[in-house]
């Protein structure tokens, strides 16, 4: 896991960092740790940050957002 954010003792964010998520197996590592982390944290709010890619995909049930650095550096979190 990259990234916990929290606010308070609430973990509210899970982020993976990834230049380039076209190799599957990278994405699948990513995705992986992510899945894990969700399920230990408690917290379905997941992201991987591309350099370029962006979609939403359910993976076991959670919802990955992967978005570009620019634009996740936009987003207001809290």
């Amino acid at each position: 896991m990259d990234f916990v954010l929290k606010y308070g003792l609430k973990v509210k964010q899970l982020i993976q960092v990834c230049y380039d998520i076209n190799d599957y197996d990278t994405k699948k590592r990513e995705t992986k740790a992510l899945l894990k982390a969700s399920k230990e944290l408690k917290c379905d709010n997941l992201f991987v940050i591309t350099e370029d890619y962006e979609a939403v995909e359910e993976l076991k049930g959670k919802r990955i957002e992967y978005i570009p650095l620019w634009r996740w550096t936009l987003q207001k979190f809290i």
